[in-house]
């Protein structure tokens, strides 16, 4: 947590587990902005979805994460062969996720894509940057919803999956995220408590059906 020395970790305790669908294979949960996904190194770190849902479903497994202090929609794998196949979805990029982003300003384009290579930024980690010559290929679609006063709401395709993704794209065009305590800069980050971040779209196959189903989870904060 270099970038961040005065964090303090308050995860969220209401609702203390949402789960939206439960089957024989998986899990799929609402994950509240402010809770890790998987535990910290520290001890007071060790609240989090993962342990959560553990106490009730001992058999669930991480396939992906969230960003702490994303919210949304993450599914979790039950068995073996669901956490393979589950995973080998996400490898693949045969899943679709969409988000909902509030970013600072008005952005241009109704429609538009960012298509820079991403890289852990090593000295200010966990922050991610952009790097033509080093970085993995990440691309993201983005579509405006709807202009506000000083800033805009966004529907974010992410097509890859690196870490902080969206939230160095937006970045790079220029709109931060609002309330992005790594990334964002100062009036961006004043006008909201949270960043302005949530995975509200999941489509997969069920691992043993095979049969795509989606799922979606209400925005918080529109």
């Amino acid at each position: 947590m270099s970038a961040n020395p005065d964090f303090i970790y308050q995860p969220p305790m209401s609702p203390y587990l949402d789960i939206v669908y439960q089957d024989a294979d998986l899990v799929v949960l609402n994950k509240g902005s402010g809770l890790l996904s998987v535990p910290g190194r520290l001890p007071e770190h060790q609240d989090c979805l993962q342990n959560r849902v553990q106490r009730v479903l001992p058999t669930a497994t991480i396939v992906h994460r969230l960003d702490m202090a994303t919210s949304g929609l993450m599914v979790m794998a039950l068995n073996k062969p669901a956490h393979v196949a589950i995973s080998r979805q996400f490898e693949q990029r045969k899943t679709k996720k969409s988000y909902i982003a509030r970013v600072f300003g008005k952005v241009e384009k109704q429609t538009g894509s960012v298509d820079l290579p991403l890289i852990c930024d090593w000295p200010n980690r966990p922050k991610q940057k952009v790097d033509h010559e080093n970085g993995k290929k990440s691309l993201t679609h983005y579509q405006v919803l709807a202009f506000e006063e000083n800033s805009t709401l966004v529907e974010l395709t992410p097509i890859t999956g690196r870490s902080h993704q969206l939230r160095v794209h937006m970045l790079a065009l220029g709109h931060p995220i609002l309330g992005d305590r790594l990334y964002a800069h100062k009036q961006a980050l004043t006008v909201s408590p949270r960043l302005q971040l949530h995975a509200q779209m999941l489509t997969l196959a069920q691992p043993t059906t095979g049969e795509a189903i989606t799922f979606t989870s209400d925005c918080p904060f529109i």
